[in-house]
């Protein structure tokens, strides 16, 4: 295999690889889910309370959301994003969030990936400064919310119909 530069469908992020294929499991290229797993073991490795993981978590499933994807990961993706800068809630109490949401529904709904999507990616985090990594991790996630932000209204509905208070 050669060396080339792939676009990951999700995201947009320009990744230079070996590798071409997609991930089956996201709307994301082979390539940037290994960045993903990259990010991954350094955050678990963190062991912070916050719990930074999640952010991470959340952000990717977002970003990586498509018509294959199942409707969980993206409405997830978007609560934690949604507890985090609409209600400040941490990683782990996000992570509590989605155990209550996992107990109260198995019927998510589908949300149409916005088409303007001026983000940063989880290889923006990756090519920063090591010793900056968690701030990026929250830039970055926070750069999802500003673009899905649109969808409040329908992740606060999605709240009152499982019967979550937040």
């Amino acid at each position: 295999m050669g060396i080339n530069s792939v676009t990951c469908p999700g995201c947009d992020a320009q990744i230079v690889t070996e590798k071409k294929d997609l991930d089956k499991d996201f709307h994301a290229s082979a390539a940037c889910r290994d960045l993903c797993f990259q990010l991954s073991y350094f955050t678990l490795a963190l062991g912070d309370t916050y719990f930074l993981h999640q952010l991470l978590v959340d952000a990717y499933a977002a970003q990586h959301s498509g018509a294959h994807v199942k409707p969980i990961s993206t409405a997830f993706g978007l609560a934690g994003l949604y507890l985090v800068w609409e209600k400040k809630y941490t990683g782990r109490q996000v992570q509590l969030a989605h155990m209550e949401m996992a107990k109260l529904s198995s019927n998510w709904p589908r949300f149409t990936v916005p088409e303007k999507r001026n983000w940063m990616t989880v290889k923006d985090v990756l090519d920063g400064v090591e010793s900056e990594r968690g701030e990026l991790i929250k830039k970055w996630h926070k750069s999802v919310w500003e673009v899905w932000k649109g969808e409040k209204r329908a992740i606060e509905n999605l709240f009152l119909t499982i019967g979550l208070h937040v």
